[in-house]
């Protein structure tokens, strides 16, 4: 999370927080956190909306099983928050994909079909950046571009090219988030600096979609008009 200081957090609160790695929570929750919950009251902390990650729904149904009331306090995401940083309609996107954290020059073939059964039915695409805590490890935009660009290859009708459109999104409503609209051959050039990161490959585009991508993501205007509904 950026700007995020457990020691503020903590003060803010009024108790101390406790980091949980993802094995904890998955593996270990029913000690770390369930049992403390049938006796008094416990907050789980998430980055972003904490609904979106089925770990976290499995979580909050093992706690229903137990009979320990839960209440959801709804956060920011990218998952919902891309679309309008970068001024597309939200109903306009297909399934969300992540490009997980790896030493692979390549996308995972399950990621690409994703992809391409989004475009093929006119639909963006929303595309997660894995940030791999406890590894270190994080997926950028360019090594992203650059996966995704090699997964294209060797297709008969590549998905992405260095001429398509792609939406670099990062740390959304950070103060110093960034979003940035270009070709895909001109992102993979720039450094977004920390995570974390998401990319978004639009589609056809309403001419306000296209205008949104030219005046708030820098988009050119060559580049968006070849994309609007009726002109590709």
């Amino acid at each position: 999370m950026p700007g995020l200081s457990l020691q503020k957090l903590g003060q803010l609160v009024g108790k101390p927080v406790e980091v949980l790695s993802r094995f904890e929570v998955e593996e270990d929750a029913k000690d770390r956190i369930l049992s403390k919950a049938q006796s008094g009251r416990v907050a789980f902390l998430v980055a972003g909306d904490p609904m979106v990650a089925t770990t976290h729904v499995d979580l909050r149904l093992r706690a229903q099983r137990l009979g320990i009331r839960t209440r959801i306090i709804h956060g920011v995401s990218a998952a919902s928050a891309a679309a309008g940083a970068a001024g597309l309609q939200s109903y306009k996107f297909g399934r969300t994909v992540t490009i997980p954290a790896s030493s692979a020059n390549t996308v995972p073939d399950s990621v690409y079909s994703a992809l391409r059964v989004n475009f093929e039915a006119g639909l963006h695409s929303l595309i997660l950046l894995e940030v791999d805590v406890e590894n270190e490890r994080r997926v950028t935009i360019p090594e992203a571009i650059q996966r995704l660009l090699a997964s294209s290859m060797h297709k008969q009708d590549p998905l992405i090219k260095a001429e398509s459109l792609l939406v670099g999104v990062v740390r959304v409503e950070a103060t110093d988030m960034v979003v940035k609209a270009g070709t895909a051959a001109e992102l993979v050039e720039l450094d977004f600096g920390a995570p974390p990161h998401c990319l978004i490959l639009p589609n056809k585009l309403h001419f306000v979609e296209a205008e949104a991508l030219e005046q708030f993501c820098g988009a050119s205007k060559d580049l968006v008009k070849a994309r609007v509904d009726g002109t590709q």
